[in-house]
């Protein structure tokens, strides 16, 4: 990787500064650097990808939580789970949270983008993004009307099946779940393996798909270890950024424009520390109002999961080749050999995108089934066959907000999402879970004999299943919506991506969505830096 040794050999002028090579960083600094007629610079706090386990698919486990790789973020007591701090991973490395998430590749629901054009941001529909999803995409089975082929991002099927899934899908079939042979079409409801990005038994990061092409550019620099201090910002134009490199605060200059791309927790939170947001938080920590924009850092929402155990008979599990030193060293080497077997696809196999009542129009729940069963994850795996049901909340209505609690951008910001605060997300939490009981009891599974392990059989009122997601709710790591693009109050940029009464600075990551889509977020941020790039390019030509 092109990375810099030190500030010093930097030139100190570009046209683009890209703070953030996370799943949108990466794929900007791909799309503005093809032009050799302009600077780029790629800032990451983080360090370089070169970690082993990154790369291996099922090494999700010791990626996730590990402080080489992950912030290890936490969030603020949350007031509606019993004020359990939840862990918030958020990737520390080259590619940002695409090395360390979860590799399935799910774009939501037409209805989704055409609800963002709705809202009033031009160009953001459906049919306005598909064109970018396809951009970027080298899909395993070829191009088709929904999918691209020849892009960066490799895209596939993991290939690998185990019995008990193959029975849970026929059985959600029977619960009224369709059977779908590809659940990104923009239709949404559907059971089906996961698409995922992963290539050649690898994982498919933004870094390894969109930098490696890239690093070597001459107008491209890339700088790991960069902590931004602040943007900075004269007449209402950003021209640039204060960084550290170790103790060495350094400038860049950007000549064109200041590009955010940190994520829906560090992207409003560097715009509080340079004086853009809430007035009266800027004020509180001794930060001079740059610009009052009051939206900077609220309309955080992120999907939420109820995670469900089996013990099961009659199969074969992970938990079965995990905990024998026999199958496990024949993984191993299956892996290292030809990147072939379990270790070569993603933990979460199956997705079911559900309506939790017929009455829906669309799906309101999403399963991420896994044929291992845990108590934590990294933890071991149970000594009997099981496996685990992620179900994941696909449109909550309770918000929350990122605010700086400091004026040092070392320090992380208070991030609160109340989650589980509002009644419908209570009362799907309740629902999402009897659902998925229903399945359980399909006769395709019977021969398996299912023992719901957790929540398990003692809760069953609506009361009981309640406290039960509040004490076991979690992230699914998709957080969103704290710099919404929009023209309401609110809104931090416009259609475009530009922080409204500024110029020269953008905001391009999940941090935009003015509403979370229906499903895992890696593919629409990545699909938001894809469209970014084009109007960045075309405004650089008006």
């Amino acid at each position: 990787m092109a990375a810099m040794q030190n500030s010093s050999s930097m030139p100190g002028e570009f046209d683009y500064v890209i703070v953030g090579a996370g799943s949108a960083g990466c794929v900007l600094a791909n799309r503005l650097s093809a032009d050799p007629s302009v600077k780029v610079l790629l800032l990451e706090a983080g360090g370089k990808d070169d970690y082993f386990w990154i790369k291996v698919p099922m090494g999700l486990s010791k990626v996730l939580g590990n402080s080489r790789v992950d912030w290890c973020l936490q969030s603020e007591p949350e007031p509606y789970l019993n004020n359990r701090i939840v862990p918030l991973p958020r990737g520390k490395t080259l590619g940002g949270s695409s090395s360390i998430n979860g590799m399935v590749y799910v774009r939501g629901i037409a209805r989704d983008y055409d609800d963002w054009a709705q809202r009033g941001n031009r160009g953001w529909g459906w049919d306005d993004v598909l064109p970018y999803f396809k951009k970027s995409e080298d899909f395993q089975s070829g191009a088709n009307d929904f999918h691209g082929a020849g892009g960066e991002l490799g895209v596939c099927d993991p290939g690998i099946r185990w019995e008990i899934l193959d029975a849970f899908r026929e059985a959600a079939g029977q619960s009224g779940v369709p059977l779908t042979d590809d659940y990104n079409t923009g239709e949404g409801e559907g059971i089906q393996y996961f698409q995922a990005t992963i290539r050649d038994g690898m994982r498919a990061s933004t870094a390894r798909s969109f930098l490696r092409s890239a690093e070597n550019r001459s107008n491209l620099k890339i700088v790991t270890g960069a902590t931004v201090r602040r943007i900075l910002v004269k007449d209402k134009r950003a021209n640039g950024v204060e960084f550290w490199r170790g103790n060495e605060l350094t400038t860049a200059t950007a000549k064109a424009e200041v590009i955010l791309a940190s994520g829906a927790y560090a992207s409003p939170q560097l715009l509080q520390l340079s004086g853009i947001g809430p007035g009266d938080l800027l004020r509180q920590h001794g930060i001079d109002v740059v610009h009052d924009l009051p939206g900077v850092g609220e309309n955080l929402h992120d999907h939420w999961q109820v995670r469900m155990q089996y013990r099961v008979q009659n199969t074969t599990t992970l938990n079965a080749w995990v905990n024998n030193p026999v199958r496990k060293m024949a993984m191993g080497l299956n892996y290292l050999l030809f990147r072939k077997g379990p270790m070569s696809a993603q933990p979460p196999l199956l997705a079911a995108f559900a309506k939790t009542k017929p009455s829906l129009d669309v799906p309101d729940i999403q399963f991420h089934v896994t044929a291992a069963s845990y108590d934590k994850v990294g933890g071991p795996l149970d000594d009997f066959a099981g496996f685990t049901n992620g179900v994941c909340i696909l449109r909550p209505t309770s918000r929350g907000h990122v605010r700086i609690k400091s004026s040092d951008p070392r320090q992380p910001p208070a991030m609160l999402h109340n989650y589980l605060e509002t009644p419908e997300d209570q009362q799907i939490a309740i629902d999402c879970v009897r659902f998925a009981r229903k399945i359980a009891k399909s006769p395709v599974l019977a021969r398996f004999h299912p023992e719901e392990t957790k929540p398990g059989a003692r809760y069953e009122s609506d009361e009981d299943l309640l406290d039960y997601a509040r004490d076991v709710a979690t992230t699914v790591f998709h957080p969103v919506g704290t710099c919404k693009m929009g023209q309401d109050p609110l809104a931090v940029v416009d259609d475009r991506l530009r922080v409204r009464g500024l110029e020269g600075l953008r905001v391009v990551d999940a941090s935009i969505m003015p509403a979370i889509p229906s499903g895992n977020t890696n593919a629409p941020t990545i699909m938001i830096a894809e469209k970014a790039s084009d109007m960045i390019r075309e405004d650089r030509r008006a």
